[in-house]
């Protein structure tokens, strides 16, 4: 018998997160069934997409009141009877925000290969890394000598985005807050140029670092920021909706673009995507990706959090720009 210490949805937000929102618990899990096997959680992946989960339902139904909260991870099998996993296979999935997780023979979890480190399958080698990789060149299609504009590009996705962008040959436009993110982006991974959005018009500074108009925008902010690259897109612009931050606690009154209109004269497309429509395709780019990481043609930054108490502060942290690169909650 196994004590398990979880954090549970107590309550919907309504707007920001705050202490009414989760609760801790423990529970006894039951033994294995046949078919199953109990995941040790090692790390934990705080992405802006969990933020959606407990609120509404969306790609994937929202979590239940009393739920533990939805998240991925990365873990260790420490029993099976499954036999597709072995005791100490590593394994990424759906582990939630929990010690540990029984799954069964339908578990969706894939193993992670040795020597791969934990932070790297949940960052540049994990969903972070793919959604950057297929939202940029399947939903994008940057060609060379094209400007390429992203939104939160010092976070884990956007950051890896860009880069992607330069070793395609473009000239890359990064949107972030704060002078230490802007120079990071631009000193150490490779931008042209930065536009801090705290502290800028960035509007006007859209204009003046795009000239000829914005090819290619990957969008991981929404509200004002898409609204002020929509005024200055390039003749077949395409928009990739990635995410956006800026309205997730306010989706009742959320920031709709004034200037979509320009879609039309300019015949851009604005599409989003979501990274499980690419699952079959997954290996492809964890490949391309390794290869360009061991070649130090991307650079990326984690910040980690120690212990399951601090996953909801990690999530906060989110929202308020308070960390660099992939934000990471190690159990164990």
């Amino acid at each position: 018998m196994t004590e398990n210490r979880r954090i549970v949805l107590a309550e919907r937000p309504e707007g920001g997160i705050d202490a009414r929102t989760f609760r801790s618990e423990t529970q006894t899990l039951p033994s294995l069934a046949d078919g199953e096997l109990l995941v040790k959680t090692l790390c934990l992946s705080i992405d802006p997409t969990i933020r959606g989960w407990i609120a509404r339902d969306t790609y994937l139904p929202a979590v239940k009141i009393g739920e533990v909260v939805r998240s991925g991870g990365l873990g260790e099998v420490v029993e099976s009877k499954n036999p597709g996993f072995k005791p100490g296979d590593r394994v990424f999935g759906l582990l939630g925000w929990q010690e540990y997780s029984v799954h069964g023979a339908k578990s969706g979890l894939s193993s992670v290969p040795p020597g791969v480190p934990v932070t790297d399958a949940l960052g540049v080698l994990g969903a972070t890394g793919i959604t950057a990789y297929f939202g940029l060149l399947d939903v994008g299609k940057p060609q060379a000598g094209e400007t390429v504009v992203v939104s939160g590009a010092a976070g884990a996705t956007g950051s890896v985005a860009g880069q992607i962008a330069k070793l395609k040959g473009c000239r890359v436009i990064g949107i972030a807050g704060r002078p230490e993110k802007c120079r990071w982006i631009t000193e150490e991974l490779g931008f042209d140029a930065a536009i801090d959005y705290k502290n800028e018009s960035v509007g006007k500074r859209i204009f003046e670092t795009c000239p000829k108009g914005v090819d290619v925008f990957f969008d991981n902010v929404g509200g004002p920021i898409l609204d002020s690259v929509l005024a200055n897109l390039a003749l077949r612009a395409r928009v990739v909706l990635c995410g956006a931050i800026s309205q997730y606690n306010q989706l009742e009154e959320a920031y709709g673009p004034k200037n979509y209109i320009n879609l039309i004269g300019r015949r851009a497309r604005m599409e989003g995507f979501i990274v499980l429509d690419y699952r079959e395709r997954y290996l492809e780019a964890i490949m391309q990706l390794a290869g360009w990481v061991a070649e130090g043609k991307i650079k990326h930054k984690v910040m980690v959090l120690e212990g399951l108490e601090r996953a909801p502060e990690a999530l906060q942290r989110l929202f308020t720009g308070d960390h660099d690169g992939k934000l990471l909650v190690q159990l164990a």
